[in-house]
């Protein structure tokens, strides 16, 4: 054998050896250790808090006081009531214009008012209860049955407990929101196409003009024009609606998609469009509440 040849047969026995060698070592590194029942790393990022709706019913008989609507479920019989911290003989007591024991009869028996394991009773002279309210499931009204079987329903217009703790200033007026002089970067958002963009806000708004009310099955029962200076409210003589003549609105605006009537003691209804120039109570609780735009 040559010395080249013994030169080339060596070198092909040290390529073997290392094709050999670095497997192995590559089965000595430890693998990443586990700790049993440890959940996986993107398991372990915390969720955002998910924000939770304002409340609009009471948890307590300090945020029961303000103004509520009484309505008979499928009439048109209603009455806007205001509930005191104040005690009576039954009770704390409540207020409603003398109208209301005309169209809704069971108030000739209530004198006064408890607030009972989270909900509102209202009792007669004897404590005894005639109108016992529970929650509904949307915790937004509550619902009481009478003796007759008839069907009542409580709605909160402007009480305490819808009221934010340390709110200052008029209810209506909305905050402003400072904008960013210098935005960052990654705080832009991509364009949305034009033919993706929702339609401007603006133009579901109602427009000024003479509006009919209509309630379950009666339509016209009365008439109200949106007046577009000023925002007033005007209701045309010969109205059959005592529900409307009780709130009594003398205003109105619009925000964020709603129309908002305000009635003369301060408390207010929301309306949310329903298409054709009709507005629909929100949210939908005991009697109909429709306007309509009459041309």
């Amino acid at each position: 054998m040559t010395p080249a040849q013994a030169a080339r047969l060596a070198a092909s026995a040290l390529i073997a050896m290392g094709a050999v060698a670095r497997p192995a070592a590559a089965q000595d590194v430890p693998a990443a250790t586990v700790e049993p029942g440890a959940p996986p790393a993107a398991e372990t990022l915390a969720a955002p808090p998910v924000p939770s709706a304002p409340p609009s019913l009471p948890e307590r008989l300090g945020q029961a006081p303000g103004t509520w609507d009484l309505s008979r479920d499928g009439t048109n019989r209603r009455c806007v009531m205001t509930l005191v911290l104040d005690s009576g003989d039954a009770g704390q007591k409540l207020r409603f214009p003398a109208g209301c024991r005309r169209a809704l009869p069971v108030l000739n028996g209530v004198a006064g008012w408890l607030f009972v394991e989270g909900n509102v009773r209202f009792v007669d002279r004897n404590v005894r209860p005639v109108l016992e309210f529970t929650r509904r499931p949307d915790q937004r009204s509550l619902v009481a049955l009478a003796e007759d079987g008839s069907r009542y329903s409580l709605v909160p217009l402007d009480i305490v407990a819808m009221r934010p703790a340390g709110a200052a200033g008029s209810p209506e007026s909305e905050p402003a929101v400072a904008a960013s002089p210098n935005p960052a970067p990654l705080q832009a958002a991509a364009p949305v196409p034009a033919e993706l963009q929702p339609a401007a806000t603006a133009s579901a708004a109602p427009a000024p003009g003479l509006y009919a009310l209509d309630r379950f099955q009666q339509r016209d029962t009365c008439r109200i024009t949106l007046d577009g200076t000023g925002g007033g409210v005007h209701i045309v003589p010969g109205c059959h609606d005592s529900g409307l003549e009780v709130f009594d609105p003398v205003r109105w605006r619009y925000a964020n998609g709603r129309m908002t009537l305000t009635a003369k003691r301060g408390h207010s209804i929301d309306l949310a469009p329903s298409g054709d120039g009709r507005w629909r109570r929100e949210p939908e609780v005991g009697t109909a509440f429709v306007l309509r735009r009459v041309d």
